[in-house]
């Protein structure tokens, strides 16, 4: 069966709309995942018209997660996440690599896409320090106060709270209060990571973003939006910046040293990591 024409996963959950493009889906097809529709392949069809490499956007975006989680861990001494937006299961999960280097460490994932919800629960179902919450994280009150998020996680030490890959997805231009929300719930000492699509504005990838944009928002998925870096960097707030500050996903602390030059599409998405006083 050709990848077009294949219905991936074998059982669909209840409550999976297979008709309307999920964003975790693409996600997942964007990293050669199986759990995807052909709706959703076709998301990064159209978005491919324009930006033949635009996969490479989910894997920096995964990469940079990756690096974050070794961080927070290793280095910050991080031993409990809120991951926002978490998407469907795939190699390298934030509670994998944090639990290596600190197996205490407790992580709570949030979701509302009923497909990640059921994936989630089935591969958490072992792990007693993991627990998945169906909430909209655009709603950070809902988020906030669910029971589970409060009995899991303890706000009054430092936490690491991520948004890796989501924010683009929230078109309104309060997002910087929507975060605020977010960091003024966090105790002193915790973390921020955020990646985000980037417009580099006046150097040469801006079109490539512009066109990217138009794709992913007129798409099936409805959003995908690329930020500038002042708008990205008002999602921190006042957190202080981990060095090397807000800079390209591939930048943030890369495993070895560069021996090819990254491609425009990787040159529009910022990754970051900020600490709250």
């Amino acid at each position: 069966m050709s990848q077009s024409s294949a219905a991936y996963p074998s059982v669909v959950p209840v409550g999976v709309d297979t008709a309307r493009a999920s964003i975790a889906r693409v996600y997942d097809a964007a990293l050669n995942g199986k759990d995807n529709f052909e709706v959703d392949r076709d998301v990064l069809a159209q978005v491919r018209a324009v930006a033949p490499q635009v996969n490479e956007l989910a894997w920096a975006n995964r990469d940079f997660l990756i690096r974050a989680c070794r961080f927070l861990a290793a280095q910050a001494g991080i031993d409990q996440y809120l991951d926002l937006g978490s998407g469907l299961p795939t190699a390298e999960n934030t509670h994998q690599v944090v639990q290596r280097i600190r197996p205490e460490a407790r992580v709570v994932y949030v979701d509302n896409d009923p497909m990640v919800l059921a994936y989630a629960r089935a591969l958490l179902e072992a792990n007693a320090q993991t627990s998945i919450v169906a909430c909209d994280i655009f709603r950070p009150h809902e988020v906030l106060t669910d029971p589970t998020v409060r009995d899991d996680l303890d706000f009054s030490r430092p936490l690491a709270l991520f948004q890796i890959g989501t924010l683009q997805h929230y078109l309104d231009d309060d997002a910087p209060a929507l975060m605020q929300t977010y960091i003024d719930a966090l105790p002193s000492g915790s973390y921020v990571a955020i990646a985000h699509f980037y417009d580099p504005e006046d150097s040469g990838p801006s079109e490539l973003a512009r066109k990217m944009e138009d794709r992913f928002v007129h798409s099936p998925m409805g959003s995908g939006r690329f930020r500038t870096r002042d708008e990205i960097q008002a999602l921190f707030g006042g957190l202080e910046m981990v060095e090397p500050g807000l800079v390209l996903c591939d930048d943030w602390w890369p495993d070895g040293p560069r021996l090819t030059p990254l491609s425009d599409v990787r040159r529009c998405i910022l990754g970051g990591v900020g600490r709250k006083p």
